[in-house]
């Protein structure tokens, strides 16, 4: 075929161009399958081995050895860019709703961009720029989202009309069309000529490639990488990268310790064209349809057009797959929708001949972002897969952050929403993958509003009183695989209508998480929030208080039965958790996290408490149902029955007790709830769950209990100021930079991770404030609703992004969570934010293209609307985890 054609020829090109690679590899090549003579034998051992020899293998090598690695081997099973990346579309975009991916996909695009001026290898970059169509109003909201993004990163884009759609594009049926985005740096590569370009590069710089070689077995010796086995040998190593793409979740189970990476490959399909009679311009915009479910680039004065069917064709869930991607079987009546889509949108094309139906595998992961980093059971084993059909969008940008983190142990931008510390084992049944790639393929192009859940995969995880908050009309999200109640519905309420409204503007919930806040205030609510993760840390002697007191920022050297609030951060003075302990007995805590820090916790805390049979961590995230008792009225429902003290003189604010409720032993109660309510956390031995639940539920009947939901929890923490972590905290967030310094006790004694950039952070000011805003003249029934992610501006300037907002049922208006920067009008440089510079602003937010005005605060607004109920309260409990 043509593409083999040009694959072969840029093969030919490139092994012409580099004299080195010709003696490196065998001089003939033949297409039998025997094995060919390897005239170089593979090293014995090297710093780092890559696996795979795609866009992603060869993006890590070349970063790497950029970055002065130069003892790197990289083995393809194959031949280079033979896989997915052979056969990848090649267009470049940075129309991203998440960050980091829109960052690395900037990235990518500069890259690729001066890639053949470095290396002499033709790329067949192009800059064509793309246009996304909106067929609907919701579907121009969700670009006008992301276009209001990309402006604030510098990069040129625009909502453009019907009409100058088609200007730009002439054979563009715009008809049905409501607007568009236009992003004219966009552009097109030879994406098997990049990885080969980017090869190029990294061979110059020392990296060894030795293609027609298989990795059978990653060594493992006392939880680190020490080698690998290939069918030529072995090779010991310090690091080893999994970059296999759709074989990477067979790779990750050949260690002894297996390596969850949770893909599973799909078909994809596209189709390319002859020249039109007037071949079309190399020039001419990538057409972008969500809502036909296609995309339209030029190829050689024709078309290539493939899309994301509704029904899409998972394969090789047993594990079966080709060396090589052969070209797997046409299936046209399977293309057939995505072609009368084609053709909709250009009539014109009814008359073109068809070259070929290109059928090829692609691998999806579970929540449609790609897979970067560390694994948490194997030290040195780093994995970059899971491209979700964009490997040559991301391949340059996660490449460098990927070889910055191997380099220096971090990469340089938060890659969390990437980590494949994100998932656990629950993510890794092929069953599950299967369903799940079977619904993420079709998202690719489906509009996804705010708030929205996967389907697949779901009632993995559940508390005991799942089926007993189900019939009660409970509406389920789902985190880390944990059911977790958004809030209920009540009787009488339309559920069908509920649960299909999706919408940018102001909830078909509204009212009912309205009453549940109300309630929360007024009387008493129970939420469960069984899916927090839970560990305990115990020791025979001081090991266990030694080592938190050096992970920790505050000081855990309380009395028993007390609750502290803190950071576990990293060098950089960043939270890699938040979390509160509370100090069970002498050698004894109990630590309670966000629900997805549960494998990244755990690794963290196994990286850095000492090897001692001493000291001994255990997860009992499954041992305790959480239940959150919050309201004024919590107080009378627990003492009745409990028949204890529970008056704040006999239980103070931040205090452990572990009581008796109800017929029901060993239940730890802590006088917290996250939200600066007044209130109690219950953790109740599994076993007794339901006995309690039922117990309170039953007692608190006379003070107007009701059950609620974590769209109330958000609603009261927001307007409560509380960040929480993974979406407004982060690894390069620092306590002082979201007012936490009270969580951290410089003075205590000791050194913990983080104290000295702390130290001059204190002596030099910070570089951003987390900040809160009130939204004024913004009309929560008929304006756009902030939701996260929109740019703050400052006296008209980009200062910033919203990390998270919910309406206040207190306030009556939006409350925005997020960080202002400061930087030098002329020059761009970064500067210290302080108070004067936060108060002294008028701010706007922008939501999808509009601006409204806000009120920035440093510190919550609801203060001045409550009494000053337990001050020590208010402020310490100021945090919130999700």
């Amino acid at each position: 075929t043509a593409s083999m054609f040009l694959r072969l020829l840029s093969d030919v090109r490139w092994r012409t161009a580099n004299p080195k690679w010709r003696r490196m590899t065998c001089s003939q090549r033949s297409t039998s399958s025997t094995a060919e003579p390897h005239p170089v034998p593979l090293p014995a051992q090297a710093q780092v081995v890559i696996c795979g020899g795609g866009i992603v293998g060869t993006s890590v090598a070349y970063h790497l050895s950029k970055m002065g690695w130069k003892d790197i081997v990289l083995l393809e099973q194959g031949r280079l860019a033979a896989g997915t990346t052979r056969f990848c579309a090649g267009i470049v975009s940075t129309a991203r709703p998440v960050s980091v991916e829109l960052k690395m996909a900037d990235y990518s695009n500069k890259l690729y961009q001066q890639l053949e001026q470095e290396t002499g290898v033709k790329t067949g970059y192009v800059k064509t720029g793309s246009i996304s169509l909106a067929q609907t109003q919701d579907r121009l909201i969700s670009l006008k989202r992301i276009a209001s993004s990309l402006n604030v990163m510098g990069i040129p884009c625009e909502i453009i009309t019907p009409k100058q759609v088609a200007q730009l594009h002439p054979l563009i049926n715009i008809h049905d069309l409501v607007g568009a985005m236009y992003v004219p740096e966009d552009a097109l590569v030879s994406s098997a000529n990049v990885s080969l370009a980017l090869a190029t590069a990294a061979s110059r710089n020392g990296v060894q490639i030795h293609e027609r070689t298989s990795v059978s077995h990653v060594s493992v010796q006392k939880g680190r990488v020490t080698g690998v086995e290939t069918d030529r040998g072995q090779i010991q190593c310090q690091y080893f990268v999994n970059c296999a793409g759709q074989w990477a979740y067979e790779l990750g189970h050949s260690v002894e310790e297996p390596v969850n990476i949770p893909l599973h490959a799909c078909e994809h399909f596209y189709l390319l064209t002859h020249p039109l009679k007037e071949p079309l311009a190399s020039t001419l915009p990538t057409i972008v349809d969500p809502d036909g479910r296609i995309y339209i680039r030029n190829w050689q004065g024709g078309i290539l057009s493939g899309g994301f069917e509704k029904n899409p064709k998972p394969l090789f869930t047993e594990g079966r797959n080709q060396l090589e991607i052969q070209n797997l079987q046409e299936d046209w009546d399977h293309f057939e929708p995505l072609l009368s889509a084609l053709l909709r949108r250009m009539p014109g094309l009814e008359a073109l001949q068809i070259m070929q139906l290109v059928n090829c595998p692609e691998s999806f992961t579970p929540d449609m972002r790609c897979i970067m980093g560390e694994s948490p059971t194997v030290r040195g084993y780093f994995v970059l897969a899971g491209m979700n059909s964009a490997g040559i969008s991301y391949g340059g940008g996660a490449g460098k952050y990927l070889a910055e983190w191997m380099v220096n142990g971090y990469p340089s931008e938060n890659v969390w929403p990437l980590d494949l510390k994100r998932f656990g084992t629950l993510q890794s049944s092929r069953t599950f993958l299967r369903h799940r790639v079977m619904e993420v393929m079709p998202l690719m192009c489906d509009l996804k509003v705010p708030r929205w859940d996967f389907q697949t995969g779901r009632q993995l995880r559940t508390s005991p009183l799942y089926d007993r908050l189900d019939a009660q009309g409970a509406r389920w999200m789902e985190k880390h695989g944990f059911e977790r109640v958004k809030y209920f519905v009540p009787p009488g309420k339309d559920l069908l209508d509920l649960d299909q409204s999706k919408t940018f503007y102001k909830p078909d919930w509204f009212d009912i998480v309205g009453s549940e806040v109300k309630c929360c205030k007024e009387a008493v609510c129970v939420i469960d929030m069984s899916s927090f993760t839970k560990f305990e840390i115990s020791s025979t002697g001081d090991q266990a208080l030694e080592s938190l007191q050096y992970l920790f920022s505050n000081d855990l050297d309380v009395p028993v039965g007390h609750v502290v609030h803190t950071g576990m951060l990293n060098e950089k003075g960043g939270y890699e958790n938040d979390c509160s302990i509370a100090r069970l007995s002498k050698r004894s805590f109990f630590m309670i996290s966000p629900t997805d820090q549960q494998v990244h916790c755990w690794a963290w805390l196994k990286n850095h408490l000492p090897d001692d049979s001493n000291l001994t961590m255990e997860d009992v995230t499954w041992k305790y149902t959480a239940l959150n008792l919050i309201g004024p009225r919590a107080v009378d429902v627990l003492s009745e029955l409990s028949y204890a003290p529970i008056t704040p003189e006999h239980f103070p604010s931040l205090f452990c007790k572990e009581m008796s409720v109800g017929y029901a032993n060993g239940i730890r109660v802590m006088s917290i709830t996250h939200t600066g309510e007044p209130g109690f956390m219950l953790y109740i031995p599994i076993e007794y769950a339901l006995h309690v639940y039922n117990e309170v539920m039953n007692m608190g009947q006379k003070y107007g209990i009701r059950n609620a939901g974590y769209y109330a929890l958000r609603s009261l923490r927001i307007e409560k100021f509380f960040a929480f972590w993974g979406q407004d905290l982060d690894a390069f967030t620092t306590p002082m930079e979201c007012g936490r310094e009270f969580q951290v006790k410089l003075e205590k004694g000791m050194q913990f991770v983080g104290q000295e950039a702390l130290l001059e952070q204190k002596q030099n000011g910070v570089y951003k404030r987390f900040t809160m805003f009130i939204l004024e003249d913004h009309d929560t029934d008929m304006d756009l609703w902030p939701w996260w992610g929109e740019p703050i501006f400052r006296n008209g300037r980009y200062v910033g992004k919203t990390t998270s907002s919910a309406y206040s049922y207190t306030l009556e208006r939006h409350v925005c969570l997020g960080f202002v920067q400061h930087f030098d009008e002329k020059t761009g440089e970064e500067l210290v934010v302080t108070t004067d510079f936060i108060n002294q602003g008028e701010y706007e937010i922008d939501i999808a293209g509009q601006r409204f005005q806000a009120k920035a605060k440093l510190y919550p607004f609801s203060s001045l609307f409550t009494h000053r109920r337990r001050k020590d309260e208010v402020e310490l409990s100021g945090y919130q985890r999700e």
